[in-house]
């Protein structure tokens, strides 16, 4: 496995007197500060304008076995505290990823976990195994929010048997860490957090966007070139905290929480109710640097908790819920 796969504990220092440094199962982050999929592109977009090296590790825009040409134009709009997208998972397809972005990303020592997706599990299992070859990727976080064409297009992410199928499967072929992203449109978030983890998933992503629209009346159309798009941004941050702390109560293994993260006292308020890491989105399309600017203003507020390391600044900030 590559260099950048994982933190040694003896190799993990903190840039200042509170160490940020996380355990997501095998994986060891220097701080929990992670760029969400689909918002960082394969992070050399971002390479310019964002320190790599501050951040916890970024996972890249979602992967299939070919190449998807995404939705038409346009594809993202504002809404009120939020965003809608509709980019329609447009990728280069896996192979091209290894050969032509992966050898730069390898010149990072900041982890690159790889978000996949397919329309059929053995899709799913496809893409892992081509990954599994090559170097440089600490792991994966599967996209089970896609439809799944065999099954009459229902989402594998709202239905515990595809998800128990799914996961097995990319399970099998995966000797990397895997991550899965959950879908936020189920009756019971636990349930299928559970099921998740008993077919082998090592972390949770909580969770995806939500299905929403925009019309513009004077046009009389859809503000995005399909009718339909994801919503993200600080709208789904009260929903999403409660999907977390649901889902955090239901299993053992880390829950990375992601939803309308723009202050730091967002990120406090993920990791009061459970999260062991965040995932910053659509922070990043208004100011690239958000991360940083987390990071640094997160171990300032360690250090006036006056604790040790980030899982004593968790253990302050545990709510008194019943």
């Amino acid at each position: 496995m590559a260099r950048a796969s994982c933190y040694p504990a003896a190799d993990v220092t903190s840039a200042g007197p509170v160490d940020l440094s996380v355990n997501i199962g095998a994986l060891r982050l220097r701080n929990p500060i992670i760029a969400a999929s689909g918002t960082f592109g394969y992070g050399l977009e971002f390479a310019p304008l964002v320190g790599l090296e501050t951040i916890g590790g970024f996972v890249t825009k979602g992967l299939s076995l070919n190449p998807i040409q995404g939705s038409p134009a346009p594809r993202l709009c504002h809404t009120p505290s939020g965003m809608l997208n509709a980019v329609g998972l447009q990728n280069v397809g896996v192979r091209a990823f290894v050969t032509e972005k992966l050898p730069v990303l390898r010149k990072y020592v900041t982890p690159v976990l790889v978000n996949i997706f397919g329309y059929s599990p053995e899709e799913y299992a496809g893409v892992i195994r081509i990954l599994e070859d090559a170097p440089g990727i600490a792991g994966y976080e599967l996209n089970i929010s896609c439809p799944n064409v065999k099954q009459g297009g229902i989402q594998f992410g709202s239905d515990p048997a595809m998800v128990s199928q799914v996961v097995s499967v990319a399970r099998s072929a995966a000797s990397r860490p895997l991550w899965v992203k959950l879908s936020p449109l189920v009756t019971d978030i636990g349930v299928i957090a559970k099921v998740a983890e008993e077919a082998g998933a090592d972390a949770l992503t909580v969770a995806n966007t939500y299905p929403a629209m925009s019309i513009d009346v004077k046009a009389r159309r859809s503000r995005l070139g399909c009718p339909t798009g994801g919503l993200s941004g600080p709208a789904i941050r009260p929903i999403t905290v409660r999907l977390v702390w649901e889902a955090q109560k239901a299993v053992r293994i880390p829950i990375i929480g992601l939803g309308g993260i723009e202050t730091v006292d967002d990120v406090l308020e993920y990791l009061s109710v459970g999260a062991a890491a965040v995932q910053v989105g659509t922070a990043s399309f208004v100011r690239p640097g958000a991360m940083g600017v987390l990071t640094s203003q997160l171990e300032r507020r360690a250090t006036g908790f006056n604790v040790q390391n980030i899982q004593g600044l968790t253990e302050v900030l545990v709510p008194k819920l019943d």
